[in-house]
């Protein structure tokens, strides 16, 4: 009840009691519902009806005391939420705007305060005092509202056609006429406004359900108003690179469609690679990549490009050598954007440093290896995988750490005259080696976990050094089967995209020759440790070797040095001899106690020589 009396003498003398003004509060839930009810249970009945709101006793300092309704209005009988206080009203609810304008709303109130007034007088407020709160909501709710994109003044879009016999079809001899608003936003004076909106009054016929499909009608008429085609030509307007990009694309999704449907060709795309080495073994690796749909390639290499370079590396021309030949790395990088300009490519023209290749200890000079460093590892950190293509076995000792430590895949390639090595380093877990067992029923050499694997320097018992130090230039130059890079380069890229389609990618374990009978454990087929070829006789072997606690690259003491000393125990190996790795890691004592063993066995009277250098598989020169 609402009386005239908005103030009251308080019992303190003058002060008069104020109370804060009415507000109320109908959530989208509420509408929502009393747009069932209307279309499905009052139809055209506008009697009162019986709802339920409330008042909430919590809210933040600053909102006005709120009557809501929600979702629940309707329920009268249903419970009231923590904390509020019911309110029971009536709605009246009218079938035409006009009979919502036209309602008397002032004896609507003078009724609800009469019987609110009687509900005092009779006492029944004591009993019930939700009769004290009592509410009307007046509403008109039967307006459509469309999305009208239409611009004619006075005629509403094509959308409105199937709507209207949606609304013929559920309600339509329940609503008989219907308003509509086609609501239009649109920018009236560099503001947008609402005002081209249009309301429209439609008389719904009746369109009974499961009836015969009406006639359709939809075609659209060509310039010439007949219903013939229209042409359009859009290779004036299409984006060459979005053309291209889809071209790419297109033998990759061909292959998942057709022959490995669960090829996850988005793990590949994604995969960002690191290239070092930007030579025969680097231009064939890039370019197998792009096959592969991978955007994201990054070349390192310090070289320039010869003369002898563009007929064996298919990135560089002619050109590309005079001048004193450009730098391969950014050379690669203009190369593969014409190629394909949807590549995101990038080169840095730097060096590596290496064991067995002093760093002068100028301040220019460390400060200089120092940068280099902390490029090369802030490259490492930004890529997912790593493939190490360089010249020499010591350029690939420092990467091959970074890698480890910072647990990222490497996949290393090298070239010998008609042999060739590619393999994956193993991917550590932990600093410390497990001593979890191998798979039942294995061999020393099968089976084993990708953390367990070696890398490229766990075969050897001597450090890297300088292993161009006193050789000529046709000994420094490998000299390999001109297609032995084409081949080693596309194994190296095949057996990353196998690496990446396995469940447990670089901890994957090793696949080997004696598994090329059984079930594949990818799509694509076998994940190994090595690919080992003999062009000669045209032979892979797949063997698998576990990592060495010893070596020099990846055991846990050279590692555990480099995380804890960083760039001062890096300037220790590039300006020491090799034993100073092979004093750290235990290489030197292995040797020692070998060539004791073989003393202790050597007959009387006979002399020996031993050698503890075992030559790598091969050369590492490109």
């Amino acid at each position: 009840m609402a009386s005239d009396a908005s103030e009251a003498t308080s019992s303190a003398g003058d002060l008069k009691l104020q109370f804060a003004p009415f507000s109320s509060a109908l959530e989208a839930g509420f509408w929502h519902q009393l747009t069932q009810k209307k279309l499905n249970d009052y139809r055209l009945d506008e009697s009162p009806k019986c709802i339920k709101g409330y008042y909430y006793n919590g809210d933040p300092v600053g909102l006005p005391t709120r009557l809501t309704l929600e979702f629940s209005a309707f329920d009268v009988d249903g419970p009231t939420p923590a904390h509020c206080c019911p309110a029971v009203g009536t709605l009246y609810n009218t079938n035409t705007l006009d009979a919502f304008k036209t309602t008397d709303k002032k004896a609507l109130l003078e009724k609800e305060a009469k019987e609110i007034w009687e509900a005092i007088q009779s006492g029944a407020a004591l009993k019930d005092p939700s009769h004290l709160c009592r509410f009307i909501l007046l509403t008109f709710a039967v307006t459509v509202g469309v999305y009208d994109p239409c611009t004619l003044s006075q005629h509403p879009g094509w959308p409105l056609r199937n709507l209207l016999v949606l609304l013929a079809n559920q309600w339509g001899s329940k609503l008989g006429t219907v308003e509509l608003l086609c609501f239009r936003d649109r920018t009236l004076q560099g503001r947008r406004s609402i005002q081209h909106s249009v309301i429209l009054q439609v008389k719904l016929p009746e369109l009974r359900k499961n009836s015969v499909c009406p006639k359709s009608v939809g075609w659209e008429k060509n310039p010439k108003g007949a219903m013939g085609p229209r042409m359009v030509n859009l290779s004036e307007c299409m984006d060459p690179k979005r053309l291209a990009e889809s071209s790419v694309d297109l033998n990759l999704k061909l292959m998942r469609w057709r022959l490995v449907p669960s090829l996850d060709l988005d793990k590949v795309v994604n995969t960002k690679c690191l290239l070092l080495g930007a030579g025969t073994l680097g231009c064939n690796v890039a370019r197998t990549l792009m096959g592969w749909g991978v955007r994201h390639i990054t070349f390192v290499d310090n070289a320039k490009i010869s003369y002898s370079n563009p007929v064996r590396q298919p990135l560089y021309e002619f050109e590309d050598c005079l001048g004193g030949g450009k730098s391969k790395a950014t050379a690669a990088v203009d190369r593969l954007t014409k190629i394909f300009p949807g590549v995101n490519a990038e080169g840095y023209n730097m060096s590596i440093p290496m064991p067995g290749h002093p760093v002068n200890f100028s301040q220019a000079t460390l400060s200089q290896a120092q940068r280099d460093v902390e490029q090369l590892e802030k490259l490492i950190s930004e890529h997912d995988v790593v493939f190490l293509l360089m010249d020499t076995r010591e350029s690939r000792w420092l990467p091959t750490v970074i890698a480890a430590s910072k647990r990222k895949l490497v996949v290393n390639a090298a070239l010998g005259f008609d042999t060739f090595v590619v393999m994956r380093h193993g991917l550590k877990k932990t600093l410390v080696t497990t001593s979890a067992p191998l798979v039942p029923g294995s061999s020393l050499f099968s089976n084993i976990p990708g953390h367990k694997l070696g890398c490229y320097f766990c075969n050897d018992v001597v450090a890297p050094g300088d292993s161009t130090r006193d050789r000529t230039l046709d000994q420094q130059c490998t000299v390999s089967r001109p297609g032995l890079a084409m081949i080693a380069g596309a194994l190296a890229v095949e057996m990353m995209v196998s690496i990446l389609q396995h469940s447990e990618g670089g901890y994957a374990v090793a696949s080997s020759s004696d598994d090329r009978m059984n079930e594949p454990p990818t799509s694509l087929g076998l994940v190994p440790h090595q690919i080992r070829g003999f062009l000669s006789r045209f032979d892979n072997v797949l063997p698998a070797s576990l990592a060495f606690d010893k070596c020099t690259a990846c055991s846990p003491i050279v590692l555990d040095h480099y995380e804890r000393e960083g760039f001062n125990f890096l300037s220790k190996v590039f300006n020491s001899s090799h034993s100073f790795l092979e004093d750290l890691t235990g290489l030197t004592l292995l040797h020692q106690e070998t060539q004791a063993a073989e003393v202790n066995h050597i007959p009387s009277n006979t002399s020996a020589q031993t050698s503890t250098h075992t030559e790598p598989f091969c050369t590492k020169r490109l």
